[in-house]
């Protein structure tokens, strides 16, 4: 090899050393922008389709999560999404006949944790901590109000400013009978930084913020 040659590759090859890894991630992207379109998708259904139809859209959406998450294995993010969608299936389906997804949507959490439980800003931390106090205790489930406290603190750590992190935790402040300390986390959903392309998330979520505000603060 000549030297201007070999010159030039050193140089190059420095250079890249340089760079963050994500640059060399040839799945970066695509799984940024997959994760994207899942999102997407369920705040469409959570938030802009009627009842009635939801959990024929959220069974979709379920599927195509999953395909997702086979195809980035190794990552954290699609697993989170697959269990918010999961979860959110759940939801609707309500009654026992939700315990098996609410069991499918905890280990999906806890795979992800595993793999970084800080990806997506803790969100494995909040949506774990929002299945153990929704759903119902031993024998029937896992529900755990002590466990759902230590998962939302761990999520609010990370997400201080976060619209979820504040508006779980005081959610869950209100359904274990502390809402007067729930009033600062919920009017903080209220004034927490927009997310990039969650417009309809966030419009969505301080709406249930102000609803359960109007619920619990005293008329003045």
């Amino acid at each position: 090899m000549n030297t201007p040659v070999k010159s030039t590759l050193v140089r190059l090859l420095a250079a890249a050393a340089l760079l963050p890894l994500g640059a060399f991630t040839a799945n970066a992207a695509p799984v940024d922008d997959a994760v994207q379109e899942l999102q997407r998708g369920w705040e469409v259904v959570r938030y802009q389709t009627p009842a009635a139809e939801r959990e024929k859209r959220y069974e979709a959406l379920v599927a195509k999560a999953h395909q997702t998450t086979e195809a980035f294995p190794g990552r954290s993010e699609p697993l989170i999404w697959e269990g918010i969608v999961v979860s959110s299936l759940a939801g609707e389906k309500g009654g026992l006949g939700a315990l098996g997804l609410v069991k499918q949507a905890k280990a999906l959490y806890e795979q992800a944790m595993q793999i970084d439980a800080n990806a997506l800003d803790g969100s494995a931390y909040n949506s774990l901590g929002v299945l153990y106090y929704k759903v119902p205790g031993w024998p029937l489930a896992f529900g755990d109000k002590a466990k759902a406290k230590a998962m939302l603190q761990k999520g609010l750590a990370l997400s201080p400013q976060g619209i979820d992190a504040n508006y779980f935790y005081g959610e869950f402040l209100v359904e274990t009978d502390h809402a007067d300390e729930a009033v600062p986390y919920l009017e903080k959903v209220l004034t927490a930084p927009g997310r990039p392309g969650r417009q309809i998330a966030d419009t969505g979520r301080r709406e249930e913020a102000r609803a359960l505000l109007a619920k619990i603060k005293p008329k003045s």
